[in-house]
């Protein structure tokens, strides 16, 4: 019995043997909650405007693209697999981020775009941060928050609300 436990016990610590070092884990923590904290800053306003994708949606975003990164880099792959590796998660979100538009029935417009383009955006901070690239991740968090907090502040006073054009049909008698 004594034998068993033993093979047992050295499975069950090689299977949660990921890291060579200290200083892996301690990379893959602080690039998790960053991920975290960027992508919770992001989906806050999100949050805060009432949209389905807020602080945990951009959250799990940001940290699961910054993972799907850091986990082969640590591997040691190679840029083009890890270009690859790129290439996979943006058409994932890709995905993720058709499912938040939604055209209206009129076919005039279309709400979601801005969600849409900030969880592609927050996949994009997860990548760098993943990649190891703190201080862009950090820039382009800012940026963004710039753009989601203060340009509408901006825009609604340069521009009015314009109503929304019609498409020419077929029975229209100018369309040939």
């Amino acid at each position: 019995m004594s034998e068993t436990m033993e093979v047992i016990r050295s499975v069950v610590i090689s299977e949660f043997s990921d890291f060579n070092d200290l200083s892996e884990f301690i990379i893959l923590v602080i690039r998790l909650l960053m991920a975290a904290l960027l992508g919770g800053l992001l989906g806050l306003e999100r949050e805060q405007s009432g949209k389905a994708a807020g602080i945990r949606t951009h959250m799990l975003v940001c940290m699961g693209a910054a993972l799907f990164v850091l986990i082969p880099q640590q591997s040691g792959i190679s840029d083009a697999e890890m270009s690859r590796v790129i290439q996979g998660v943006i058409a994932g979100i890709g995905f993720l981020c058709a499912g938040s538009i939604i055209t209206r029935q009129d076919k005039l417009a279309a709400t979601g775009l801005t969600t849409a383009a900030g969880i592609w955006f927050t996949a994009a901070i997860g990548i760098a941060i993943g990649l190891g690239r703190e201080q862009t991740a950090v820039l382009c968090t800012l940026l963004a928050w710039m753009v989601l907090y203060l340009v509408p502040f901006f825009s609604r006073s340069v521009t009015k609300k314009k109503p929304a054009r019609s498409e020419p049909s077929v029975d229209d008698p100018g369309i040939k």
